[in-house]
């Protein structure tokens, strides 16, 4: 497995009510680097099993993860579905977020 490194955005989803009273959702992109691969073979057999399409694998630096649960790499649009702590580092499991345009 192939480790690269990168430059990720965390995508940061926030609720505020404008001023006619309706709730409207903002996003926050930050900007992280993180070190990026492929999910494993058995990873990506499992995570099959339970209906997900598993694409990447992003280490970031514990502190700089608030529990986003979309990112952006190379302009798409990827949901996490797991995530896993490792002392400093999280690796965040993640799968193409559907839509119209794929982005």
């Amino acid at each position: 497995m192939m480790v690269t490194e990168d430059v990720l955005q965390l995508v940061s989803v926030t609720k505020a009510q404008n001023s006619y009273g309706v709730w409207e959702k903002a996003e926050e992109l930050k900007q992280v680097f993180c070190k990026v691969s492929s999910v494993s073979q058995s990873e990506f057999f499992e995570a099959g099993r339970n209906g997900l399409n598993p694409e990447w694998r992003f280490m970031v630096f514990a502190g700089d993860y608030n529990g986003e649960e979309t990112v952006i790499f190379q302009g798409k649009r990827y949901g996490v579905y797991r995530t896993f702590y490792t002392g400093d580092w999280v690796e965040l499991y993640t799968q193409r977020k559907g839509g119209t345009n794929g982005q």
